[in-house]
């Protein structure tokens, strides 16, 4: 695990209504991965228990001291350590020191202790935080940082692509409990999709900067916010379609399964009369016979003629709305080609700003050598 970047950057006095005044140091950490930084706010009396704290757990000292609990002038009752600036200073600069020491040790025992992880809030940052802060109705899908809304995006094309397949293993079932298994499934991806594109969403409006929430890192170009919004509708589009076709099956489902009670109760017979009747069946000519009743299928067998015409032209309006999907998916190709196309013709422009400004460079320190050679 990588050294956490730990800094005490500032320390101020406060003053409680009951009480003594006393000092609070700032404690700002750096998380490599996720890229994320932190901040928790302590006093001198919890930098104390968590040296005793360590003690007891490790069963050895950390590998630096804290720094006196009190000056010179406190203990001859001349002052305290509240009302001197250089005191605190000192006091800051030990304290970030006895950190600083603990996560960058050879010896891991003390920064991988509960009581130290406890102290720095470091088992918030996997997602324990409590409810209230931005993103906190996410849970685990909450966006950290930019690097964390790339992965949740990824997970949420996964989630469209486990979607997809069950929407496909669902068309090509036959038997009615695998069709409501891949149905199921279906529907829970499309569930986890809606949940991914709502936490990318609040996640790109803390990017942007416009939140004070401190836990969301860095903060995002008003390019590059654009470019993730244009990536969430795409995706966006793309589930609701998703969802459109799995509520089209179950209303087809529920029509056919209302109207043919009798096909379904005697499917185990038509099996049956298949295996007997092609058991003895003649191996076809392979010429072809004018006038011949087309080939009977397991669709067919038990329509009459205004049950196969309505089956072609529901098979015709499934066609089409296949049509409908694919158009729809070449047209968000064509939207994504266009937009590749785009930003490569701006990072060719920036490549020739570059070119010439290298250029201008050169030809100015060529001025300049020869004016050098002058000098001489």
């Amino acid at each position: 695990m990588a050294p956490l970047k730990i800094s005490i950057p500032t320390a101020h006095d406060q003053t409680p209504e009951h009480g003594k005044p006393y000092t609070e140091y700032t404690i700002r950490i750096e998380h490599p991965f996720p890229r994320a930084t932190t901040s928790v706010k302590k006093r001198y009396s919890d930098f104390s228990a968590l040296d005793a704290a360590l003690r007891s757990e490790v069963g050895s000292a950390p590998p630096a001291s804290l720094p006196p609990k009190s000056w010179l002038g406190g203990f001859l009752g001349l002052g305290n350590t509240a009302g001197s600036p250089e005191a605190i200073e000192k006091r800051r600069s030990g304290l970030e020191e006895y950190l600083r020491a603990i996560e960058g040790a050879e010896d891991g025992r003390w920064r991988v202790a509960k009581a130290y992880r406890s102290f720095l809030d470091l088992d918030d940052k996997d997602g324990k935080r409590p409810a209230g802060f931005p993103g906190s109705q996410f849970g685990k899908d909450r966006v950290r940082d930019s690097s964390d809304w790339l992965d949740k995006h990824a997970d949420l094309k996964s989630s469209l692509q486990d979607a997809r397949r069950w929407l496909t293993a669902r068309e090509q079932a036959t038997a009615a409990t695998a069709q409501h298994d891949a149905a199921a499934k279906a529907k829970s991806s499309l569930v986890r999709a809606g949940t991914l594109i709502s936490a990318l969403d609040e996640g790109l409006g803390r990017l942007t900067g416009s939140s004070s929430d401190e836990w969301s890192g860095e903060k995002l170009g008003e390019g590059e916010i654009r470019r993730r919004r244009d990536m969430i509708s795409g995706l966006r589009k793309e589930r609701d379609g998703l969802e459109s076709v799995l509520n089209s099956m179950a209303v087809k489902a529920a029509i056919s399964g209302s109207g043919s009670t009798a096909s379904t109760s005697s499917a185990a017979v038509t099996a049956e009369q298949k295996a007997g009747l092609f058991k003895g069946a003649a191996k076809p000519s392979g010429r072809r016979v004018l006038g011949a009743p087309a080939q009977e299928t397991d669709k067919t067998r038990e329509l009459d003629n205004e049950g196969v015409l309505q089956l072609q032209k529901q098979i015709i309006q499934e066609q089409d709305e296949d049509l409908v999907d694919l158009a729809t998916v070449a047209r968000r190709m064509r939207e994504m080609g266009v937009q590749i196309n785009t930003e490569l013709i701006e990072q060719n422009a920036l490549l020739g700003l570059l070119d010439e400004d290298v250029e201008r460079v050169d030809g100015k320190i060529k001025i300049a050598k020869k004016r050098i050679g002058k000098i001489r």
